[in-house]
């Protein structure tokens, strides 16, 4: 990746056309002069300044290992094969233009220079810069030819990415079947036909969630907004809850409806540590065990409860049917920041196509024009860079570290100079940081409950600026909106059938591995993909 990291730098590759001044001592082949260090004329002066450049462009011209194809058609390996000498070539004529560029410089600045140049008329002196502006014109053409060249060498290696994830969700997807042929002059041959089914398949009206999906530990709310005398409705999974402090300070989370009549249990009251119904007084602990029922004889009765725990600023709830996993995932920032933002939204949105969108960064520069990505450039290449068994990794060329943290979790980390802008070519290199926590919370098949938590490792000050709470909570809101109308589109396409993974491509990465994710854990995998 290093030739390809020059290369793309100097954005100066392959020359296709004769100079005039310069002689080439291997020669000419394959219609592409290579310009060596020796200068007919009087340029011989030029040669010596090349030493303090010779590192830079002492690289051996790589043409004479060119690959070489056995047949019609490549394989795999041989494919990237060309494409890695497509990237050294690239390299090595980027590094031979822009030191043609140079030597002309150099001549220039010879030719200008009253104590270096022979005593010549001015006719004499205009006559030779007009030679060299238009050798200097030319090699800048060749230049511009040079950069489209790398342009196309880099759009082939992201085309065959493409076809190999593309190729992996196709062997994920195919269905094998044997059809045995027979003949009087042969035995018996099986046949095996693959029917592949290119990209995901994500498609018509949401469906309800798998159980196995609910075994998880799921935060649910922020502790700050869990008072002693307050309740908290959600749903979760299409259920009502409603979470609150028991007479310990400890939270519970029970069904959101009173064994006696259905009431919404939180419209009433939290009483001593319980919550009391308002149509008829009935009281509720934190277990789900009914501890007062006035103007009628007690019975035991009791309603359903969840396991219910706090850590690290946040209150967790575990849905399924299993046994509660031992351990409760970390959500807090790193080390150095302080947290600034706590927000709470409820979007009109199934969360797995909130969590693709929040795992895509590449659509920034044309969605959040008016907000966080005003006045970005649209590179010619966006990646995802991660390791091959994982479901972290930062973007190229953007200066964040993302990470999707099962079952409905987004960190990131973004590297930045001031608000809105960005800066370095990875968060190690950027001076201040933004650090954002997503929680896509499965209310029900077409809301989610966000929770948002923002970091900074800067301007500790803020914290204490009154209503900077409700600032954070305008831009945050206003950086939804411009997701939230596009993700709105997508869902009323997918419930009308259209799909909407139907054709990922390179930077599609993380959103790609949380839905095979995602399809294992439906299908009971043991061994889920992509986790430690």
């Amino acid at each position: 990746m290093t030739a390809i990291a020059t290369a793309a730098a100097l954005s100066l590759p392959i020359s296709l056309s004769r100079s005039s001044k310069f002689t080439n001592r291997k020669g000419v082949r394959g219609g592409f002069v290579v310009f060596a260090i020796s200068a007919s004329g009087d340029g011989g002066e030029l040669v010596d300044k090349k030493s303090s450049w010779s590192t830079l462009f002492n690289v051996e011209e790589p043409r004479s290992k060119a690959p070489q194809s056995k047949g019609k058609f490549l394989d795999v390996n041989e494919a990237f094969e060309v494409a890695r000498y497509d990237i050294q070539y690239c390299d090595w004529r980027a590094r031979q233009d822009l030191l043609t560029i140079m030597l002309l410089h150099e001549k220039v600045v010879d030719v200008l220079n009253p104590l270096a140049r022979d005593y010549k008329s001015i006719g004499t002196m205009k006559k030779d810069l007009a030679e060299l502006q238009e050798e200097l014109a030319e090699a800048h053409k060749q230049m511009h030819i040079s950069e489209a060249r790398v342009g196309a060498a880099l759009d082939k290696l992201a085309h065959m990415e493409t076809v190999v994830n593309d190729r992996l969700l196709q062997d994920r997807n195919t269905t094998a079947t044997e059809i045995t042929t027979s003949s009087p002059s042969t035995s018996k041959e099986t046949v095996e036909r693959k029917t592949p089914r290119k990209g995901l398949n994500v498609s018509g009206p949401v469906q309800p969630y798998h159980p196995h999906l609910k075994n998880f530990w799921y935060p649910i709310a922020f502790s700050r907004d869990l008072k002693e005398d307050t309740m908290i409705p959600i749903d979760c999974f299409e259920e009502p809850w409603v979470v609150f402090r028991g007479k310990d300070g400890e939270p519970g989370c029970i069904r959101n409806t009173c064994a006696h009549r259905a009431c919404p249990l939180d419209l009433g009251t939290v009483n001593e540590g319980r919550v009391q119904c308002p149509y008829h007084g009935w009281e509720y602990s934190t277990d789900g065990k009914c501890e007062k029922m006035p103007s009628t004889k007690f019975v035991n009765v009791k309603i359903k409860s969840l396991p219910c725990f706090e850590q690290e600023g946040m209150i967790w709830i575990w849905p399924g049917n299993e046994p509660p996993a031992a351990t409760i995932p970390s959500l807090q920032p790193p080390k150095g920041f302080q947290i600034h933002a706590e927000i709470v939204m409820e979007l009109p949105v199934e969360h797995g196509l909130l969590l693709d969108n929040l795992l895509d960064l590449a659509h920034a520069p044309f969605t959040h024009t008016s907000t966080f990505a005003k006045g970005w450039s649209v590179p010619s290449l966006v990646k995802f860079l991660t390791p091959s068994s994982g479901l972290e990794g930062y973007w190229d060329p953007y200066p964040i570290d993302m990470e999707f943290r099962p079952p409905c979790m987004v960190l990131s980390t973004i590297g930045i100079s001031k608000p809105g802008k960005l800066e370095g070519q990875s968060t190690k290199q950027c001076s201040t940081h933004l650090h954002q926590l997503h929680v896509c919370l499965p209310s029900s098949r077409n809301k989610t409950r966000l929770l948002y938590r923002m970091s900074l490792d800067f301007a500790p000050v803020l914290q204490y600026v009154p209503f900077m709470h409700y600032l954070w909570r305008h831009f945050a809101e206003k950086v939804l909106n411009e997701d939230l109308r596009l993700v709105l589109g997508q869902q009323d396409r997918m419930i009308s059938g259209e799909n909407v993974w139907n054709m990922p491509v390179s930077y599609d990465k993380l959103g790609v591995r949380y839905r095979l994710w995602r399809t294992a854990v439906e299908e009971g995998t043991k061994q889920l993909p992509f986790c430690k």
